[in-house]
């Protein structure tokens, strides 16, 4: 009785154990450092030109003068709702945008599926459709130049077989074959990319599906159309939002392959800033068609926002 209650007395005696006091943590800087370069080149090279050309837009900047530039509000924009050629570039940008986005996005899905199936020297199939997208653009163009001029082009020994073909034809001169010549090569160019991205979204398809469904006697149209389009939408709806972009400050091609001709039918918004600032020296203007473009570009990237984050809140 004594030993327990020593026992219960030393246990009274002893105090309670304090706590460890909290160390403050100390702030992380090396992921600031690391970013850091990365926001500063934004803020350098994109940021604060974009800043520069919007502040611009309000202004009557001379450059064949010294004289300084002068607000004038909201004066190039009215000078240019009311042009109609700034409706008629528009067109044509949105033809072109939407012709590239089919013609390249189908033929890389079509790639992609082709490359997705396993057959001998896949792998090297694979490298070579890299190489257009890998090609520099300007030699690209100037070799298609070459391919489609009317004296001594190699399309023109084709285009001589179809009957009723007794001439060269003008290939860059005829305005919806120069539109076709464009959008054709601008395609291309880019369609490689989106297969590739295609063929790394339908490779994480889990292949049981398919084999439920073959089970289940689906064709392989009720295939691609039930099981693949719905379980790759979202990278083509993201490819959709990259191709428009792409597409609408498309200018090497455009440039070098016909300066927006024959009579303004492949000037795209783009060739309408350059040849307004730099052939006509209205550099004012020409950032209120920057500022146009560019507000098209900021509502397709807000328009892909909204469409994935309602589709998140129907998952959820």
């Amino acid at each position: 009785m004594s030993s327990l209650a020593d026992a219960s007395g030393t246990q009274d005696r002893v105090s309670p154990v304090k706590p460890l006091p909290r160390t403050r943590r100390r702030p992380h800087i090396l992921p600031y450092a690391l970013a850091l370069p990365i926001v500063l080149y934004e803020i350098a090279l994109i940021v604060y030109p974009i800043a520069q050309g919007i502040y611009g837009s309000f202004q009557q900047i001379e450059l064949a003068s010294n004289s300084p530039p002068t607000w004038v509000g909201l004066a190039n924009y009215q000078r240019m709702f009311s042009d109609p050629d700034f409706w008629q570039v528009m067109k044509t940008t949105l033809i072109f945008t939407v012709l590239v986005i089919i013609v390249a996005i189908g033929t890389g899905l079509m790639t992609a599926l082709l490359f997705n199936r396993d057959f001998r020297f896949r792998s090297v199939a694979r490298a070579m459709l890299m190489l257009p997208w890998a090609f520099p653009e300007v030699p690209v163009v100037m070799i298609f130049v070459w391919i489609l001029s009317p004296q001594f082009g190699v399309v023109n020994i084709l285009a001589r077989m179809i009957p009723g073909v007794t001439e060269n034809p003008q290939w860059l001169q005829i305005p919806i074959l120069a539109m076709g010549w464009v959008v054709l090569i601008s395609s291309w160019k880019a369609f490689p990319f989106y297969s590739l991205v295609i063929l790394a979204a339908l490779q994480s398809v889990p292949q049981e599906i398919y084999e439920a469904a073959k089970v289940d006697g689906a064709t392989p149209l009720q295939l691609f159309w039930h099981i693949t389009i719905p379980s790759i939408r979202t990278t083509l709806e993201l490819l959709v939002v990259l191709a428009s972009i792409f597409s609408f400050k498309q200018f090497t091609i455009i440039y070098l392959m016909t300066g927006g001709g024959p009579s303004g039918a492949t000037e795209t918004i783009v060739m309408r800033i350059f040849n307004t600032a730099f052939r006509f020296y209205d550099y004012s203007y020409a950032t209120a068609f920057g500022v146009a473009g560019f507000i098209v570009s900021l509502v397709i990237t807000f328009f892909f926002i909204s469409l994935q984050s309602r589709r998140a809140e129907e998952r959820a």
